[in-house]
């Protein structure tokens, strides 16, 4: 492919429908997604993508039903343990950006460890999006002084492709800032669904677009 995105950012959308369609609990649907995940950050590391982020759970998400939302939690925390080592392995660096507050300390200790576990790699680096929202980033940093120099992670280069399954066509407050000028690409597919061949397609797409950051070609 001669055009990769360095920065993919992924709305990883329809776990609880998959489920649904199978007659299973949402919960198993957020398991499946997980599995979705660890193939797109396996399939970007083959591609050469050199930062990856997932919109884990958003600011808006602790409306959902109480025993989701502990699911949610344990099953983050689990998912920390269960593959930091295999990341850390394959040289990505783990990063989780959002607020701290209201996040369970066992949580937030679990995202320390593997930050403090990776923090030397340089291969990828893996945003996790989590208790994440758009609009509380940009009221974070403007209290700060410079909205670019005070975001949650500075360093990090704007979305270059922004990717959102299940259909919907909107990026529901996700890196409103890095992705001003994102290409976005809407798939059908359902999230736990998506896996390497369904990134290489989107890249693919990626690589036949004309970015002109508001300027001519």
């Amino acid at each position: 492919m001669s055009q990769i995105p360095r920065h993919i950012a992924l709305i990883m959308d329809g776990n609880g429908r998959w489920a649904q369609e199978r007659g299973l609990e949402r919960t198993k649907g957020h398991e499946a997604g997980e599995r979705a995940l660890w193939d797109v950050v396996l399939a970007s590391l083959n591609l050469g993508i050199r930062y990856l982020s997932a919109f884990a759970f958003s600011t808006e998400n602790w409306a959902r039903p109480e025993p989701e939302v502990e699911f949610l939690l344990g099953f983050n925390r689990d998912l920390l343990r269960q593959r930091r080592d295999g990341l850390n392995e394959r040289g990505v660096r783990i990063r989780r950006i959002g607020r701290r507050e209201n996040v369970p300390d066992d949580l937030l200790q679990e995202f320390d460890r593997a930050e403090e576990l990776t923090a030397g790699n340089d291969r990828m680096d893996l945003l996790v999006c989590f208790n994440y929202g758009g609009r509380a980033e940009l009221e974070d940093a403007a209290k700060t002084g410079s909205i670019p120099d005070n975001l949650y992670a500075p360093d990090v280069p704007d979305v270059d492709l922004l990717i959102r399954t299940s259909g919907e066509k909107r990026i529901s407050n996700f890196l409103l800032w890095q992705s001003a000028y994102a290409e976005l690409y809407f798939t059908e597919t359902l999230w736990p669904d998506f896996g390497a061949e369904a990134l290489e397609e989107a890249v693919e797409d990626y690589g036949r677009r004309q970015r002109r950051f508001g300027g001519l070609t």
